[in-house]
Protein backbone atom coordinates (compact mmCIF):
# COMPACT_ATOMS: atom_id res chain seq x y z
CA UNK A 1 0.00 0.00 0.00
CA UNK A 2 1.34 3.90 -0.76
CA UNK A 3 0.30 6.61 0.93
CA UNK A 4 0.54 10.28 -0.09
CA UNK A 5 3.13 11.88 1.91
CA UNK A 6 3.90 15.67 1.96
CA UNK A 7 7.26 15.35 3.30
CA UNK A 8 9.99 13.30 5.92
CA UNK A 9 11.87 14.54 8.70
CA UNK A 10 14.76 12.48 9.58
CA UNK A 11 15.52 14.07 13.07
CA UNK A 12 12.55 14.86 14.77
CA UNK A 13 12.74 16.14 18.01
CA UNK A 14 9.68 17.68 19.36
CA UNK A 15 6.86 14.72 18.27
CA UNK A 16 6.92 12.30 20.49
CA UNK A 17 9.87 10.85 22.30
CA UNK A 18 13.24 10.93 21.61
CA UNK A 19 14.94 11.03 18.26
CA UNK A 20 12.57 10.24 15.63
CA UNK A 21 12.04 9.98 12.02
CA UNK A 22 8.63 12.19 11.38
CA UNK A 23 6.04 11.18 8.61
CA UNK A 24 3.66 14.20 7.04
CA UNK A 25 1.02 13.15 5.75
CA UNK A 26 -0.89 14.77 2.82
CA UNK A 27 -4.44 16.22 3.44
CA UNK A 28 -6.15 17.54 6.04
CA UNK A 29 -9.82 18.81 6.93
CA UNK A 30 -8.94 21.45 9.27
CA UNK A 31 -8.01 25.17 8.65
CA UNK A 32 -6.54 26.44 11.79
CA UNK A 33 -5.99 30.06 11.38
CA UNK A 34 -2.09 29.24 12.39
CA UNK A 35 -1.26 27.01 10.16
CA UNK A 36 2.33 27.05 9.36
CA UNK A 37 1.90 24.30 6.94
CA UNK A 38 -1.18 25.18 4.41
CA UNK A 39 0.63 23.24 1.27
CA UNK A 40 -0.45 19.46 3.21
CA UNK A 41 -4.50 20.42 3.08
CA UNK A 42 -4.76 19.36 -0.23
CA UNK A 43 -5.66 15.29 -0.15
CA UNK A 44 -4.22 12.53 -2.76
CA UNK A 45 -1.34 14.76 -3.75
CA UNK A 46 2.11 15.06 -2.60
CA UNK A 47 4.75 11.98 -3.07
CA UNK A 48 3.28 8.37 -2.88
CA UNK A 49 5.34 6.36 -0.53
CA UNK A 50 5.19 2.41 -0.07
CA UNK A 51 5.36 1.59 3.98
CA UNK A 52 8.82 -0.40 3.04
CA UNK A 53 9.86 2.98 1.48
CA UNK A 54 9.51 4.87 4.63
CA UNK A 55 11.38 1.94 6.39
CA UNK A 56 13.95 2.04 4.51
CA UNK A 57 13.81 5.81 5.53
CA UNK A 58 14.13 4.63 9.29
CA UNK A 59 16.59 2.46 8.71
CA UNK A 60 19.32 4.60 7.22
CA UNK A 61 19.38 6.57 10.43
CA UNK A 62 18.26 3.79 13.09
CA UNK A 63 20.96 3.80 15.57
CA UNK A 64 19.56 7.20 16.19
CA UNK A 65 16.44 6.55 16.90
CA UNK A 66 17.26 3.30 19.62
CA UNK A 67 15.44 5.78 22.34
CA UNK A 68 12.59 7.60 20.02
CA UNK A 69 11.09 6.19 17.13
CA UNK A 70 8.19 6.61 14.54
CA UNK A 71 5.52 9.60 14.18
CA UNK A 72 2.93 9.87 11.94
CA UNK A 73 1.65 13.76 11.48
CA UNK A 74 0.35 15.82 8.64
CA UNK A 75 -1.60 17.38 7.70
CA UNK A 76 -4.10 14.69 9.05
CA UNK A 77 -2.91 11.41 9.08
CA UNK A 78 -6.25 9.99 10.20
CA UNK A 79 -7.26 10.79 6.29
CA UNK A 80 -5.21 7.81 5.17
CA UNK A 81 -5.82 5.40 8.29
CA UNK A 82 -5.74 1.93 6.04
CA UNK A 83 -2.21 3.20 5.35
CA UNK A 84 -1.05 4.52 8.63
CA UNK A 85 -2.17 1.00 9.93
CA UNK A 86 -0.39 -0.63 7.88
CA UNK A 87 2.92 1.23 8.56
CA UNK A 88 2.63 0.95 12.04
CA UNK A 89 2.08 -2.32 12.08
CA UNK A 90 5.23 -3.15 9.97
CA UNK A 91 6.35 -0.83 12.73
CA UNK A 92 5.69 -2.83 15.94
CA UNK A 93 6.94 -6.24 13.93
CA UNK A 94 10.40 -4.11 14.65
CA UNK A 95 9.40 -3.30 17.76
CA UNK A 96 9.86 0.43 16.53
CA UNK A 97 8.12 3.00 18.73
CA UNK A 98 4.80 4.28 16.94
CA UNK A 99 3.47 7.93 17.86
CA UNK A 100 0.01 9.32 16.12
CA UNK A 101 0.58 13.10 16.01
CA UNK A 102 -3.75 13.98 15.12
CA UNK A 103 -6.14 16.38 15.79
CA UNK A 104 -8.90 13.47 15.91
CA UNK A 105 -10.86 15.43 13.47
CA UNK A 106 -12.09 12.35 11.49
CA UNK A 107 -13.68 10.45 14.73
CA UNK A 108 -17.11 8.83 14.17
CA UNK A 109 -19.12 5.86 15.68
CA UNK A 110 -19.55 4.41 12.89
CA UNK A 111 -18.94 0.16 13.38
CA UNK A 112 -16.75 -0.11 10.20
CA UNK A 113 -14.80 3.06 11.24
CA UNK A 114 -14.46 1.57 14.62
CA UNK A 115 -13.00 -1.37 13.36
CA UNK A 116 -10.53 0.39 11.37
CA UNK A 117 -9.24 3.09 14.44
CA UNK A 118 -9.14 0.20 17.06
CA UNK A 119 -6.62 -2.12 14.61
CA UNK A 120 -4.61 1.25 14.28
CA UNK A 121 -4.97 1.53 17.97
CA UNK A 122 -3.19 -1.77 18.53
CA UNK A 123 -0.49 -0.71 16.56
CA UNK A 124 -0.12 2.62 18.28
CA UNK A 125 2.17 3.20 21.51
CA UNK A 126 1.54 7.01 21.70
CA UNK A 127 -0.98 9.53 20.51
CA UNK A 128 -0.01 13.04 20.39
CA UNK A 129 -3.57 15.01 20.36
CA UNK A 130 -4.08 18.73 19.41
CA UNK A 131 -7.11 20.37 21.66
CA UNK A 132 -7.05 23.63 19.31
CA UNK A 133 -9.70 25.01 21.36
CA UNK A 134 -12.00 23.59 24.11
CA UNK A 135 -15.25 26.10 23.29
CA UNK A 136 -17.42 24.95 20.70
CA UNK A 137 -18.19 27.97 18.96
CA UNK A 138 -14.50 29.17 18.99
CA UNK A 139 -13.45 26.34 18.02
CA UNK A 140 -15.05 26.92 14.39
CA UNK A 141 -13.92 30.08 14.44
CA UNK A 142 -10.41 29.16 14.39
CA UNK A 143 -10.35 26.10 12.68
CA UNK A 144 -13.59 26.21 10.74
CA UNK A 145 -14.59 22.27 12.07
CA UNK A 146 -16.81 21.14 14.91
CA UNK A 147 -14.55 20.19 18.18
CA UNK A 148 -17.09 17.28 19.34
CA UNK A 149 -15.71 14.30 17.32
CA UNK A 150 -12.03 15.68 18.94
CA UNK A 151 -12.82 15.77 22.70
CA UNK A 152 -15.24 12.12 21.57
CA UNK A 153 -11.92 10.96 20.02
CA UNK A 154 -9.89 11.42 22.98
CA UNK A 155 -12.47 9.90 25.48
CA UNK A 156 -12.43 6.90 23.11
CA UNK A 157 -9.06 6.10 22.79
CA UNK A 158 -8.61 7.18 26.67
CA UNK A 159 -10.91 4.14 27.21
CA UNK A 160 -9.36 1.89 24.85
CA UNK A 161 -5.61 2.41 26.87
CA UNK A 162 -3.68 4.36 24.67
CA UNK A 163 -1.40 6.81 26.04
CA UNK A 164 -2.08 10.27 25.18
CA UNK A 165 -0.11 13.25 24.78
CA UNK A 166 -2.09 16.99 24.61
CA UNK A 167 -0.64 19.65 22.54
CA UNK A 168 -2.79 22.87 22.76
CA UNK A 169 -1.24 26.13 21.09
CA UNK A 170 -2.30 29.59 23.41
CA UNK A 171 -3.11 32.11 20.28
CA UNK A 172 -3.86 35.68 21.70
CA UNK A 173 -7.50 36.82 20.66
CA UNK A 174 -8.47 33.14 20.40
CA UNK A 175 -7.45 30.78 23.35
CA UNK A 176 -5.39 33.04 25.31
CA UNK A 177 -8.87 33.61 27.80
CA UNK A 178 -8.22 32.11 31.58
CA UNK A 179 -11.97 30.53 31.22
CA UNK A 180 -11.18 28.45 28.02
CA UNK A 181 -7.81 27.59 29.51
CA UNK A 182 -9.56 26.85 32.74
CA UNK A 183 -12.01 24.67 31.13
CA UNK A 184 -9.71 22.44 28.90
CA UNK A 185 -8.08 21.31 32.32
CA UNK A 186 -11.02 20.17 33.56
CA UNK A 187 -11.44 18.05 30.38
CA UNK A 188 -8.01 16.86 30.32
CA UNK A 189 -8.81 15.68 34.25
CA UNK A 190 -11.73 13.65 32.51
CA UNK A 191 -8.97 11.16 30.68
CA UNK A 192 -6.98 8.51 32.88
CA UNK A 193 -4.06 8.27 30.11
CA UNK A 194 -2.91 11.53 29.64
CA UNK A 195 1.54 11.23 30.37
CA UNK A 196 1.99 14.92 29.15
CA UNK A 197 0.60 18.28 28.31
CA UNK A 198 2.29 20.71 25.76
CA UNK A 199 1.47 24.03 26.17
CA UNK A 200 2.68 26.21 22.78
CA UNK A 201 3.54 29.24 22.42
CA UNK A 202 2.00 30.98 19.28
CA UNK A 203 4.51 32.18 16.71
CA UNK A 204 4.23 33.64 13.19
CA UNK A 205 6.75 31.38 11.50
CA UNK A 206 4.05 30.59 9.45
CA UNK A 207 3.72 33.65 7.57
CA UNK A 208 6.76 33.13 5.20
CA UNK A 209 5.32 29.78 3.89
CA UNK A 210 1.81 31.50 3.09
CA UNK A 211 4.29 34.32 1.59
CA UNK A 212 5.88 31.58 -0.59
CA UNK A 213 2.53 30.23 -1.49
CA UNK A 214 1.01 33.21 -2.33
CA UNK A 215 -2.04 32.79 0.24
CA UNK A 216 -2.74 35.75 2.74
CA UNK A 217 -1.66 34.85 6.08
CA UNK A 218 -5.23 35.14 8.37
CA UNK A 219 -3.15 36.06 11.83
CA UNK A 220 -0.76 38.60 10.30
CA UNK A 221 -1.87 41.26 12.58
CA UNK A 222 -1.51 38.76 15.48
CA UNK A 223 1.74 39.22 17.65
CA UNK A 224 3.82 36.31 18.98
CA UNK A 225 2.75 34.84 22.42
CA UNK A 226 5.89 34.78 24.76
CA UNK A 227 6.88 32.04 26.98
CA UNK A 228 6.07 33.95 30.08
CA UNK A 229 2.10 33.96 28.76
CA UNK A 230 2.45 30.52 27.81
CA UNK A 231 3.86 29.04 31.50
CA UNK A 232 1.34 31.57 32.65
CA UNK A 233 -1.22 29.45 30.40
CA UNK A 234 0.07 26.44 31.21
CA UNK A 235 -0.80 27.19 35.31
CA UNK A 236 -3.91 28.03 34.50
CA UNK A 237 -4.78 24.48 32.68
CA UNK A 238 -3.51 22.77 35.60
CA UNK A 239 -5.28 24.71 37.98
CA UNK A 240 -8.61 23.41 36.21
CA UNK A 241 -7.03 20.11 35.82
CA UNK A 242 -6.45 20.01 39.76
CA UNK A 243 -9.96 21.38 40.99
CA UNK A 244 -11.77 19.28 38.30
CA UNK A 245 -9.80 15.91 39.76
CA UNK A 246 -10.74 17.26 43.49
CA UNK A 247 -14.45 17.30 42.61
CA UNK A 248 -13.80 13.90 40.74
CA UNK A 249 -12.48 12.34 43.94
CA UNK A 250 -15.32 13.69 46.15
CA UNK A 251 -17.97 12.49 43.94
CA UNK A 252 -16.63 9.03 44.34
CA UNK A 253 -16.86 8.77 48.09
Amino acid sequence: MKGYIHSIESCGTVDGPGIRLVVFTQGCPMRCLYCHNPDTWKPNTGQQMSVEEILEEYKKKEAFYKNGGLTCTGGEPLLQIDFVTELFEECRKRNIHTCLDTSGITFNDNPEYLKKLNRLLDATNLIMLDIKHIDPEKHIELTAQKNDKILEFAQYVDKYGVDLWIRHVVVPGYTQNDEYLYRLGEFIATLKNVKALDVLPYHTMGVVKYESLGMEYPLKDVEGLSKEDAIDARITILNGFKDKLIQLKGEEK
